[in-house]
């Protein structure tokens, strides 16, 4: 994992489950489903990579690496570098929506399973690739967690290239919120049929080499229109991401202030640890969420008003996710190739609280 800083930089550019999980929509996870049994696979697809949806391009290339016997962070990370630099998502990177300010801060956090190494950024500006960052911290410093201008010189005297991350879509995007959102401002309201947008996002991504070397990652643009300053779940090692080489690796995406209060990622790991699947650790760990949630953001039956996704891959290939409601999906890459599976989930999409909704409660 010893690199120079230019070929760093060149590299870059270039608690057991309750009865309600019985009764629950997540019978998919059952050994003895069509899901189940597929999960189930194990040493013959590796090498083998999960993540959040939005990282469909990034598993293959993560896969595709691992055939070149690329480090397992290395692959991760460049295949969460295709989202962070695609101004389309705007849940991370170039392109993701700003805080209140207008301004984009991102955070990110990774994990090297062979080195037991970690490292982070959190409210890091005008730096396209924050999990690059997040390594750099990890490969070059004696801490782990850099946040805001002190993470940004650091990135500049890395060499990291200072941008605008502020696209022309995100800025209109963010102008149509400061118009809605308070209707006592001098901004003028847009038209009514005029939908305001939220982050639900952020991308996590696990990966496991043949020889069961792990590494993991996550990184955001966190939630949007959130007060300046504000860093989430995915910058924080343990809740955002974490990595065991021994037993596995998880992340998140979702509500990340739901996730930070359990340390959810390392939750899923140690469930793996005592002998859970992938998919059962991050259905525990939903359903730990939960009980620890706040009474502003359930329902009277416990229902959350708030997404929240678990990714979980084990050391021996077996993988999992899942979300608190249905009709969500994941991607994973192994010998069956890169594809989106559905995630596990507790309740059913139309068990969802309905009415209003605090504003902040579904985006990262």
């Amino acid at each position: 994992m010893s690199l120079t800083r230019r070929d760093f930089i060149g590299a870059g550019a270039a608690a057991a489950a309750g009865l309600a999980m019985a009764r629950t929509a997540s019978a998919s996870a059952l050994p003895d489903s069509p899901v189940g049994r597929r999960r189930g696979a194990a040493a013959d697809n590796r090498p083998a990579v999960v993540s959040s949806a939005n990282g469909i391009r990034g598993v293959a290339k993560a896969r595709e690496m691992m055939l070149q016997n690329a480090d397992p962070l290395d692959a991760a990370i460049a295949g969460v570098n295709i989202t962070e630099l695609d101004p389309t998502d705007h849940s991370v990177g170039l392109g993701g929506l700003p805080n209140e300010d207008g301004v984009v801060q991102l955070d990110a956090s990774c994990m090297h399973g062979p080195t037991r190494r970690a490292g982070a950024v959190g409210a890091i500006e005008d730096i396209a690739t924050p999990s690059l960052v997040a390594k750099a911290v990890m490969d070059y410093t004696d801490h782990i967690f850099l946040v805001g201008a002190g993470a940004k010189k650091f990135a500049l005297e890395m060499g990291f290239k200072e941008q605008n991350l502020l696209t022309d879509e995100a800025r209109q995007i963010w102008l149509k919120w400061k118009a809605n959102h308070d209707p006592n401002d001098a901004w003028l309201d847009h038209d009514d049929d005029v939908k305001v947008q939220f982050t639900h996002g952020t991308i996590n991504m696990n990966a496991v080499t043949a020889g069961g070397d792990i590494g993991s990652v996550t990184t955001t643009s966190g939630m949007s229109y959130k007060i300046p300053g504000r860093v989430g779940d995915s910058a924080i090692v343990g809740a955002g991401q974490y990595c065991d080489n021994d037993v596995g690796a998880s992340g998140s995406t979702g509500r990340g202030e739901a996730n930070i209060k359990i340390a959810g990622a390392f939750f899923v790991v140690e469930q793996m640890r005592n002998g859970a699947s992938p998919e059962e650790a991050c259905l525990r760990a939903l359903q730990r969420a939960i009980q620890m949630t706040e009474a502003r953001l359930v329902d009277e039956r416990k229902r959350p008003r708030y997404d929240l996704t678990y990714y979980a891959i084990a050391k021996d290939g077996r993988y999992g996710s899942a979300n608190i409601y249905s009709g969500l999906q994941f991607a994973v890459a192994d010998a069956r190739g890169a594809r989106l599976e559905p995630c596990a989930y507790l309740f059913k999409e139309s068990e969802r609280p309905r009415g209003p909704v605090p504003m902040h409660a579904l985006s990262r």
